[in-house]
């Protein structure tokens, strides 16, 4: 069956490349990935697939199904297709192509036990997290597994990434005329600029692996006026989703301490929270022995740790994993040029082949045996029993 996976994704492989280089050209950023979107909707239809166009409020997200007789597990394959401002720089154009190459394996070759194939169109990943807004909506939790892919710089999945959440925090001063009586102001841009030394020393006494990042995203105004207001970005992260809890009541401690240092007031508005994965390291461990079968390039051990996605929030209800393929030169980060250089090169193809083709073995390995389907949900759920003991 392995070797009928590969060649029938090979078979494929023109169809994924062009539709990998359509993404590319034409870069479309969160919650606008109409073509992207659209392109992969109208493929899956065309290969029997039920697609439902728009999901609750995300007009760029889609559910593709395909049932082979009933009441067999429900698996999900998520794909993402949303890009940064300088374009395809995490190489998500990769990412529908190869997932798409994968359940059209699945639909095409498997007939001996019964299943559902669902995929899922997850838009405004970087940064907009589509997926909480999906799973707040109600969907994706029909799935029993999720599996995705992404490229990078080495063939691995991932055990551990951090929690996450932003807030944009707005101070509120009094104006005055900077040089004739700045005693009579209150400067909203001092509150904002405390707030950032607080951070600084706060980072020494919290947990080495906690992450504090902030920006200035309106400084006040002109110089010569004491700023009324002023409002900055914030970014709190830890690999304990628990402990990120505890971040965030010392964060409005210390803004909240600059704004009564200034006799300024603030508002924090919160924006949406990332968790930790919980990771299914059985799943994990299928899909790095097809990776091997398929001689995918550079196959290293897990990655301990990792930045924040939210397919994060996915794996705490579900379980589920993402097979990152080599592409990129090691040592590359995402978001990188690199990225955006090797978009488009052989290493690039490859890696939706090799995407396609570990995706449906793994999901061929897991409906073919069940011991192996109980042993990811037994682990699931004891992974997920020890992250709640551990916080």
């Amino acid at each position: 069956m392995k070797q009928k996976i590969k060649d029938f994704v090979q078979e494929l492989l023109p169809e994924l490349m062009t539709m990998a280089d359509a993404i590319y050209d034409k870069p479309e950023m969160a919650f606008q990935e109409t073509f992207a979107s659209t392109l992969l909707e109208d493929w899956l239809e065309s290969r029997g697939f039920t697609v439902q166009r728009g999901l609750g409020s995300l007009n760029t997200a889609f559910r593709a199904e395909y049932n082979w007789g009933h009441d067999g597990p429900r698996i999900g394959l998520l794909c993402e297709y949303d890009a940064l401002p300088n374009g395809h720089a995490c190489g998500h154009q990769l990412q529908g192509p190869a997932i798409l190459g994968a359940a059209a394996a699945i639909a095409h070759l498997f007939k001996e036990k019964n299943f559902t194939l669902i995929v899922y169109g997850t838009p405004a990943e970087e940064g907009k997290g589509g997926k909480v807004i999906m799973m707040k909506e109600g969907y994706l939790k029909d799935l029993d597994i999720a599996l995705m892919m992404h490229g990078g710089p080495a063939t691995q999945t991932d055990i551990k990434s951090m929690a996450k959440i932003s807030a944009t925090v707005t101070f509120h001063g009094k104006s005055a005329h900077a040089a004739l009586k700045p005693e009579a102001g209150r400067s909203a841009l001092d509150a904002m600029l405390l707030s950032f030394q607080g951070i600084e020393f706060l980072r020494e006494h919290v947990r080495e692996d906690s992450r504090m990042h902030y920006a200035i995203s309106n400084g006040g105004g002109a110089m010569n006026v004491v700023p009324a207001e002023a409002a900055g970005e914030y970014g709190l992260r830890s690999y304990d989703s628990t402990y990120l809890d505890e971040l965030i009541r010392r964060f409005e401690l210390v803004v909240r301490g600059a704004s009564m240092m200034t006799e300024t007031t603030c508002d924090i508005c919160y924006h949406q929270r990332i968790e930790g994965k919980i990771p299914a390291k059985k799943l994990n461990a299928l899909l790095m022995e097809n990776a091997v079968l398929y001689h995918a390039p550079n196959c290293k051990p897990d990655r301990e740790k990792t930045g924040s996605t939210d397919f994060a929030n996915v794996m705490h209800e579900i379980p589920g994993a993402c097979i990152r393929v080599a592409f990129v030169p090691e040592g590359s980060s995402s978001h990188s040029q690199e990225y955006l250089d090797w978009g488009k090169t052989p290493q690039a193809y490859r890696a939706i082949a090799l995407g396609s083709q570990i995706l449906a073995a793994t999901v061929y390995d897991l409906l073919d045996d069940e011991e192996k389907f109980r042993a990811v949900q037994d682990d699931f759920a004891y992974q997920k029993q020890l992250a709640i003991k551990n916080n």
